[in-house]
């Protein structure tokens, strides 16, 4: 069952204005024709995309989150929506992909593999924008208390996620370390690696 803080976070940024490297990313596709859009959420980004000429696919682990974003785009034949994991899902070969703060929820032990399907979902000349969790980050030490609904989520070292990016041409590299609140108004100390990478 969907936790209480996957609801409030839907509700919050169900539309919010889209982060400015999704923005940039778009400008760096040749031809705007497919997208995958990895935990879609209550559907901004998809929103966001369709309006830019994209066809999306996208998928999402919790049902109310599809559920959200069937009724969001009835009747759009170009959005394509299944619940799925990052591991479960079929990736169909895309300009573009999108992993805004849903990679952190990959399980470890299943990370390399996914990061292979995207990879290999990319065509040549096609963008990854995304983000990462930082080794600091309020979920990774809350994770490895025990503290919150989910057991494990997957994060990163700089060295060891630019190793990730072999085959790219990475774009932007941001790393981020505030002191912040979640979408629900939780404190939370932010620690991400936000990447725009167009594969080579």
């Amino acid at each position: 069952m969907v936790s209480q803080e996957t609801l409030d976070y839907y509700d919050a940024t169900a539309d919010r204005d889209v982060r400015e490297d999704l923005v940039g990313a778009i400008e760096l596709v040749a031809e705007k024709t497919t997208v995958i859009d990895c935990g879609c959420g209550a559907g901004r980004d998809i929103e966001f995309l369709r309006k830019a000429g994209f066809e999306v696919f996208a998928f999402d682990l919790e049902a109310d989150a599809i559920e959200r974003c069937q009724r969001r785009f009835s009747g759009d034949d170009k959005v394509h929506l299944v619940q799925a994991t990052f591991s479960s899902f079929d990736y169909p070969p895309a300009n573009l992909i999108v992993a805004d703060a849903s990679l952190f929820y990959c399980p470890p032990e299943e990370f390399d593999q996914v990061w292979n399907k995207i990879v290999s979902a990319l065509v040549p000349g096609g963008v990854f924008v995304g983000s990462f969790l930082g080794p600091n980050d309020s979920m990774v030490t809350s994770a490895n208390k025990g503290e919150i609904d989910w057991p494990v989520v997957s994060d990163f070292s700089e060295q060891a996620l630019r190793s990730k990016f072999d085959g790219f041409e990475i774009t932007k590299w941001t790393e981020h370390e505030v002191d912040g609140q979640k979408a629900n108004g939780d404190d939370n100390h932010w620690h991400i690696f936000a990447v725009i990478a167009v594969k080579t």
